[in-house]
C-alpha cells in the first residue's frame, strides 16, 4: 500500500490539497472552496476528498500518512483585515505609548495623505507599571506586583481576550516579564498571554513591543483554528504527526504554533516560495520574482541564485514583526479584494476582500460591490461560466450589474471600469515588487518572474510590463504551488542571541560560546524532533552594522571554530553586502556584531518533479475553444484561442493573444507574447523584444 505525504495550504479563498506518493513519486492535487467561518472545515473536506477523487487507495482505512503539512493564511488575514482579539497591554512605566510613537516616521515621507496602520491595542487598554532593568542587567528597580494585579483587573472588568506582556530590558533580564505573566494568569486563567522574552528575545524595544502584541492579538485567532482542526484531522484517520509552516519556510507542531502565532504570519506564503525556489533550480531560472496571488492577499520575494533571503525583522502590512521569516513582502490584492469609489472620486482596490464567502459577485452569494475576481469575468479573461474546471458555475451577469453600477459613478464604460479595476491591482502589486528589488538594490529587469497562486497566472503578464520584466514562468500546478512547497521544504527552526560586541579579534571567545549555547538549544529540538544525525544540518549566521547605525545586514559564517580569521571574513562580507545595499562603505567607521542567529534544518524526503521528453511544437491539440476577450492592448475583444493546460505538451509553443486554462489557475497571454512548455511542464512567456 502506498505511502503518502500530504500538503494542505489553506488561503482565505481556496484550500489546496497536494499528496506525493513515497514509493512512486506521484503527485496528485485538488482545492476546494475555504470556509473563512472555520477554515478547518475546509481543511478536512479538502483532505478528504483529494483521497477520495484523485488518489482512493489513501482513502482507505489505514492507508499510512506518513507526513502531514499545513501552511495557513489564517494569522496573514487576520492582520490584514483587522479581525484579531481586543488586546491589553502591561509595559514598563514611562513606555505606556511607544506603541503609538513607534519610530516617528512617516510611512511614506513626501505623502500628506499616508495613514499609519490603527494601533491594535488602544490607549485606555495600555498599562505601565513601575520596573527597571539596566542594559547591563542589573536591577535598579524592582517589579511592583500590585500595580500587576491592578492592570490585570482593569483589563478582565475591560473583557480583553488577550495581554501582551514586554517590558524595556527583558530580553536581558526576563524575571520580571516572568513574573507579571505568572500574576495575570493568576487573575485571568483563560486570556491568552504573550511575553517579549518568549516571543521576540532580541533588543528594540518598540519592534518587540509591535511582535509581541502582535502575536497576543492573534493568539486566540490561532488557537482556536488549531482546536478546531486537530479533532477533524483526526475523524478523519490521520495518526501523523501534524506540522505547520512557519514564516521561515520551515515547520512547527501545533502547540508551537498556537502560543507563537506571530511566527506563522507568512505560513502559507513561505511554502510557496520554497516550492519557486526548487522550481526555478529545474528550470534554470536561479534568479526569480515570487508573485503569489490568492484571493485576499499578493506576496512577492526575490531569490538571488536560487536563494531567498531570510530576515529577522520584516514590516507586514504596516506592523514591525521581529521574528525568523522569509524576506516577503505582503499586501493586501488578490482576487476577492473589493473596489470602491474613495471620497475623492478616485477608484480603489482592496485590501478588503470578500473571501470565499460570500465571494466575489459573481458567485451569486449576496455580496454586491466587485471585486477583483468580477473585474476578470467581466472582461471574459476568467471563464464567464464557471471556476475549477467546471465545478464552481459563476453568473458573469451579476458581475457586469455591480461594475455597471460603479461605471456609472466613474463617467465610464463597464468594460473600462473593469479594466481600470485590473490595472489598480497591477499597480498595487508592482509597488510591492519594487520595495523588494528596486529599494533594495536588485533590478526586476534581470530576473524572471515566477507567477503562481489562484490568480497570480491571470495577472502575471500585465505586471511583467509593468515592471519591464521580459520572462514569466508559470509552474504546471500553480494554483497549489504553497501546497506542493510543503513536500518541497524540510524541518527547520531559528535561534537567535543578542550580543553587541566589535568585529574584532577580542570577540572571537565571546562568539564561540554564545554559538555554543545557540547549538545546544539546536541539539535538543533536533532529539525533539526525532532527527537522525546524518539529516542534520546548522548555517550560522551574524547580524551586523556599523557602530551607531540603526540597522543591521545579515552575513554568514564561513564552516568550522570562530577563529581570528572567521570574524575578519565576517567584516568583508558586511563591506560587501552594505556597498550592494547601499551603494557605499563607510571604510574608517568601527564594525559591529548585533544579533548571532543558527538555522537548524532536519531533512526530509521530498516530492521529486519529473522531466518529460520534448513533444514538438505544435500545441493546437491543446486548443478547446475560443472566446471573445477583452484586450485594451488591441482595442477592445478579440476571439482568443482557448488552451487546455492538461493537453499542453513540452515543446508546444504558441502566442498570443491566448488563455490557458487548468482546474486551479487561468493563464492570460498578452497579444505579442509568445509561450513555451518546457520538460518540467512549465508554461514560460516571453515577452517580444
Amino acid at each position: 500500500m502506498a505511502r503518502w505525504r500530504v500538503g494542505v495550504d489553506s488561503g482565505g479563498t481556496f484550500t489546496d490539497v497536494c499528496l506525493f506518493d513515497e514509493d512512486d513519486g506521484r503527485v496528485e492535487v485538488w482545492k476546494v472552496s475555504s470556509t473563512p467561518d472555520d477554515p478547518s472545515r475546509g481543511i478536512a473536506q479538502g483532505v478528504e476528498e483529494g483521497m477520495r477523487r484523485v488518489a482512493p487507495e489513501a482513502a482507505q482505512p489505514g492507508a499510512p500518512i506518513t507526513y502531514f503539512g499545513h501552511g495557513t493564511t489564517v494569522a496573514t488575514n487576520a492582520l490584514i483585515q483587522h479581525r484579531g482579539v481586543k488586546t491589553g497591554l502591561v509595559t514598563t512605566d514611562g513606555f505606556r505609548d511607544l506603541l503609538e510613537i513607534g519610530r516617528q516616521k512617516r510611512p511614506d515621507l513626501y505623502d500628506m495623505q499616508a495613514d499609519k496602520p490603527p494601533t491594535l491595542v488602544p490607549r485606555d487598554l495600555r498599562f505601565q507599571v513601575a520596573e527597571r532593568v539596566r542594559h547591563d542587567g542589573r536591577i535598579d528597580a524592582p517589579l511592583d506586583e500590585d500595580a500587576v494585579r491592578a492592570a490585570a483587573r482593569a483589563l478582565k472588568a475591560a473583557e480583553v481576550k488577550a495581554i501582551a506582556v514586554s517590558f524595556l530590558y527583558g530580553f536581558i533580564r526576563p524575571e520580571h516579564e516572568a513574573r507579571a505573566v505568572a500574576i495575570l494568569r493568576e487573575e485571568m486563567p483563560d486570556v491568552f498571554i504573550s511575553a517579549g522574552h518568549e516571543i521576540a528575545p532580541e533588543f528594540r524595544e518598540f519592534e518587540r513591543l509591535s511582535t509581541v502584541v502582535l502575536n497576543a492579538y492573534l493568539g486566540p485567532v490561532m488557537r482556536r483554528y488549531i482546536e478546531r482542526l486537530t479533532p477533524r484531522l483526526r475523524d478523519l484517520g490521520m495518526t501523523a504527526t501534524p506540522h505547520l509552516t512557519q514564516s521561515n519556510g520551515g515547520v512547527i507542531g501545533f502547540g508551537t504554533a498556537a502560543a507563537m502565532p506571530v511566527r506563522a504570519v507568512l505560513s502559507g506564503p513561505s511554502t510557496g516560495v520554497v516550492g519557486a525556489q526548487a522550481i526555478g533550480e529545474l528550470a534554470g531560472f536561479p534568479d526569480l520574482i515570487t508573485f503569489d496571488m490568492g484571493g485576499t492577499s499578493t506576496d512577492v520575494a526575490l531569490l538571488n541564485g536560487g536563494q531567498c533571503k531570510l530576515a529577522s525583522e520584516a514590516t507586514v502590512h504596516g506592523y514591525p514583526i521581529k521574528a525568523p521569516m522569509l524576506d516577503i513582502h505582503t499586501v493586501g490584492a488578490g482576487g476577492g479584494s473589493i473596489a470602491y469609489i474613495d471620497g475623492g472620486g478616485l477608484l480603489k482596490v482592496g485590501p478588503r476582500s470578500c473571501g470565499a464567502d460570500p465571494g466575489p459577485v459573481c458567485y451569486g452569494r449576496g455580496n454586491a460591490e466587485p471585486a477583483t475576481t468580477d473585474a476578470n469575468v467581466v472582461l471574459q479573461t476568467l471563464n464567464p461560466e464557471y471556476l475549477l474546471a467546471g465545478r464552481m458555475k459563476i453568473d458573469q451577469s451579476l458581475a457586469k450589474g455591480a461594475i455597471a453600477g460603479m461605471a456609472e459613478k466613474l463617467g465610464l464604460g463597464v468594460m473600462e471600469t473593469a479594466q481600470g479595476i485590473i490595472s489598480v491591482v497591477t499597480a498595487n502589486m508592482a509597488r510591492a515588487i519594487r520595495v523588494i528589488s528596486i529599494q533594495r538594490g536588485y533590478d526586476p529587469r534581470d530576473y524572471t518572474l515566477m507567477a503562481f497562486g489562484g490568480a497570480g497566472p491571470l495577472h502575471a503578464a500585465r505586471l511583467a510590463i509593468e515592471l519591464d520584466m521580459k520572462r514569466v514562468l508559470v509552474p504546471r500546478n500553480p494554483g497549489i504551488l504553497c501546497a506542493m512547497g510543503l513536500l518541497l521544504t524540510d524541518l527547520r527552526a531559528d535561534f537567535a542571541a543578542t550580543r553587541l560586541m566589535p568585529a574584532t579579534e577580542a570577540s572571537v571567545t565571546d562568539v564561540a560560546q554564545a554559538f555554543e549555547g545557540l547549538e545546544a538549544r539546536a541539539e535538543e529540538w533536533f532529539a525533539h524532533e526525532e532527527i537522525a544525525p546524518g539529516d542534520r544540518g546548522l548555517t550560522r549566521t551574524a547580524d551586523i552594522r556599523y557602530a551607531g547605525q540603526n540597522y543591521e545586514l545579515p552575513v554568514p559564517l564561513p564552516p568550522g571554530p570562530v577563529t581570528a580569521e572567521t570574524i575578519a571574513s565576517l567584516a568583508t562580507g558586511f563591506t560587501e553586502a552594505h556597498r550592494q545595499r547601499y551603494g557605499f562603505v563607510a571604510e574608517e567607521e568601527p564594525i559591529q556584531l548585533v544579533t548571532l542567529r543558527l538555522e537548524a534544518t532536519g531533512r526530509v524526503r521530498k516530492a521529486k518533479l519529473a522531466s518529460h521528453p520534448d513533444r514538438g511544437p505544435d500545441a493546437s491539440g491543446a486548443i478547446i475553444g475560443k472566446r471573445e476577450v477583452w484586450f485594451p492592448e488591441a482595442g477592445g475583444f478579440v476571439a482568443t484561442p482557448i488552451y487546455s493546460r492538461d493537453a499542453l505538451n513540452p515543446g508546444n509553443t504558441f502566442t498570443g493573444p491566448a488563455i490557458v486554462e487548468q482546474m486551479d489557475t487561468t493563464t492570460v497571454v498578452l497579444p505579442g507574447m509568445t509561450a513555451r512548455v518546457d520538460a518540467y511542464l512549465n508554461l514560460i512567456l516571453e515577452v517580444a523584444a
